[in-house]
């Protein structure tokens, strides 16, 4: 039986939560947040991506770093902690998260079958090239994409287009991977073959077009495709 994402030449990752843990930004500051850690972090990243959508809408794109410092600034007033200093810390931690464990073993493991490996994000260059760095990622992909090339972010169309022009490859021929819902369901409507990392165990979209396979770690990719 045909694995689930068969005929792939190039497996594409996004970046933040699926190759690095953006909760692992507020976590470093527990010992001022407290238990407070988690509800923020949580509030950052629904506007952090909220303020993205809107932004593409609107036709008011600002790079990612810019809108994670808003979408910060908004959750430290909302839970009432306007503080410069622990602003300036988190956005520190931002550029520096913590790549989950899975990803390096699998990563290698793709590379030594002989995939084309790229990173498709939201994310800016200069911020990706220092958080892949940081995250020791850096020498395991063949290609860092931002979605500053096209000024509008995922999941607009525009943007999985671009990954098939800068690797030289059909939609088709794509294994693309988040942990994000919403942008594994977007891919999937562009046409590449889609695995949805689930990491969190979160219901499945009510969207069109669902993803080809549902995982819970990246250590499964490699069966998917058919190379073990």
């Amino acid at each position: 039986m045909a694995a689930p994402l068969s005929g792939a030449r190039a497996a594409v990752f996004d970046a933040y939560g699926t190759l690095l843990d953006f909760a692992s930004a507020a976590g470093q500051a527990q010992d001022i947040l407290g238990d407070r850690w988690q509800v923020l972090s949580d509030l950052w990243r629904q506007k952090q991506l909220q303020y993205s959508w809107l932004r593409t809408l609107m036709g008011k794109h600002a790079d990612f770093w810019q809108v994670t410092g808003e979408a910060l600034d908004y959750a430290l007033e909302q839970h009432r902690l306007a503080d410069p200093a622990l602003r300036s810390r988190l956005m520190d931690a931002y550029a520096r998260l913590d790549a989950y464990p899975d990803v390096a073993p699998t990563l290698i493991a793709l590379r030594q079958r002989g995939l084309k490996l790229a990173v498709l994000s939201n994310g800016s260059p200069r911020m990706l090239a220092q958080a892949m760095r940081s995250a020791r990622l850096d020498g395991l992909v063949d290609r860092i994409l931002s979605v500053e090339e096209v000024r509008v972010y995922k999941p607009d169309p525009a943007v999985y287009r671009m990954a098939c022009d800068r690797l030289g490859v059909w939609p088709a021929e794509i294994a693309f991977v988040s942990s994000n819902g919403w942008d594994a369901w977007g891919a999937k409507a562009f046409g590449l073959q889609v695995a949805w990392c689930n990491r969190a165990g979160l219901p499945r979209e009510r969207l069109p077009d669902p993803p080809d396979a549902e995982i819970r770690s990246l250590t499964e990719l490699p069966g998917l495709l058919g190379l073990e």
